[in-house]
């Protein structure tokens, strides 16, 4: 005679849990409105997800897109003496060339004013820069428009000028014509004097993607620029271009310490610093708000599994009863609870990669439907969404919501594995 193999030893049921746990998904729901809301807690699992992907996409891509247009018109590192302009910088700029974190450095002359085109003025910081080698410290040569550098060289009169875009466009100026600037004046003892005016010749613009370039500088010619701010035979400070961008804070610090306190090095990060913080404090804070719509998910899903506890009260009796012990019973809801969060983490992962990618589009479409606009480039120093998905933010989401909803279905387990088979089939 065949004698019945005790629980633990059917080969059939192994593991006990995961098989109770596909069964009881597999099922036909005898309660509809259990079946409903275990279906609307992996949709809220999956809309959560999908959010905060997209969300923290866009935000990435912002300070992307705007560390991108920072680098593109400044150098990764700008040296100045301290407190008056450079004058021997040859030598200096020979000396940084020799350092091994260094590949280029290249002088520049900085001054602000105003310009006035048929009486419409516009303040602008005005940039001199080489008209040979400005590609190896800086992207502006990728910029221009319909003009190159070159433009900008000898001694022309009057001397030649390119406008950023915005800038250009609200003066009502284009290239060939004449506009005045209007530059501050400063005597031996730095006291303001009488301002100076100068004519210009527009030769060109330039447009780098972020407003605040261009709505408010200009590029001249080194030398033009020297002659115009009575700076011959000196610059405002040298630009360098580091091997690797990303250390420019740490090769900044040691270059400083290097040359002495008669210099100030600063790193392209110090620039739009505090925007840069506001992103990452935005960016944590969306997150932890965000997380409310994976947190009233967890709730549909406690609701679920309570409703799915009560369905199958008896079935867990009888499986008590032929020898199932408490903790297989509490690990195949648990399994259960951790199957249904990964189905909707899972939907969440793609929907949210997909609707990143499609971000800017679909925001195009709303725009053109409805006639608004949503990102003004005055506000967010760019005209369009980008979005970047980085594989670390998307698998902490992913992993942080799996947890949560997990632990969620701690309570109905553990509510289930304490069921009493006597009480439960008292009525049956």
């Amino acid at each position: 005679m065949t004698g019945i193999l005790p629980w633990s030893t059917r080969p059939v049921f192994k593991p006990v849990p995961l098989f109770l746990a596909s069964r009881y998904l597999r099922a036909k729901r005898k309660n509809r409105f259990a079946a409903l809301v275990s279906a609307v807690s992996v949709a809220g699992i999956g809309l959560g997800v999908a959010v905060l992907i997209i969300v923290m996409s866009v935000m990435n891509g912002f300070e992307r897109e705007i560390a991108a247009r920072i680098l593109g018109m400044t150098a990764d590192a700008t040296l100045f003496a301290a407190p008056e302009t450079l004058r021997d910088w040859p030598a200096l700029a020979h000396r940084l060339e020799q350092d091994p974190d260094v590949v280029a450095v290249r002088p520049f002359i900085r001054g602000s004013g105003m310009v006035n085109a048929r009486g419409k003025v516009r303040g602008v910081l005005i940039y001199g820069v080489p008209t040979e080698g400005e590609a190896a410290v800086s992207q502006l040569p990728r910029y221009l428009e319909d003009v190159s550098l070159s433009a900008l060289a000898g001694a022309a009169t009057p001397p030649a000028i390119i406008l950023g875009h915005t800038l250009a466009k609200e003066a009502q100026v284009q290239a060939g014509d004449l506009i005045t600037l209007i530059s501050p004046q400063w005597d031996s003892q730095q006291q303001i004097g009488l301002p100076a005016y100068d004519r210009l010749a527009v030769v060109g613009t330039f447009q780098a993607g972020m407003h605040e370039f261009d709505s408010s500088f200009g590029i001249m010619g080194l030398e033009a620029a020297a002659r115009l701010f009575k700076l011959e035979g000196s610059v405002s400070g040298l630009r360098l271009k580091l091997k690797d961008s990303t250390q420019a804070p740490a090769v900044a610090a040691r270059l400083g310490a290097e040359l002495g306190p008669s210099y100030l090095v600063i790193d392209w990060t110090r620039y739009h610093r505090n925007f840069f913080l506001a992103i990452k404090s935005q960016k944590r804070m969306m997150f932890v708000i965000l997380s409310l719509i994976v947190a009233v998910a967890a709730f549909n899903v406690v609701s679920s599994m309570v409703m799915i506890v009560q369905e199958k009260q008896t079935d867990i009796a009888i499986l008590r009863t032929i020898g199932l012990p408490p903790r297989d019973v509490l690990w195949a809801f648990l399994a259960q609870g951790a199957i249904v969060t990964g189905i909707g983490v899972s939907l969440g992962v793609v929907l949210g990669m997909v609707g990143a990618h499609y971000a800017n589009d679909f925001m195009r479409l709303v725009e053109h439907t409805f006639g608004v606009q949503f990102i003004k480039p005055d506000v967010y120093y760019i005209n369009y969404l980008p979005t970047e998905v980085r594989t670390a933010d998307a698998l902490a989401v992913a992993l942080a919501t799996f947890a949560i909803c997990v632990a969620a279905t701690l309570y109905p387990a553990w509510r289930a594995a304490q069921i009493a088979p006597v009480e439960a089939l008292r009525y049956e």
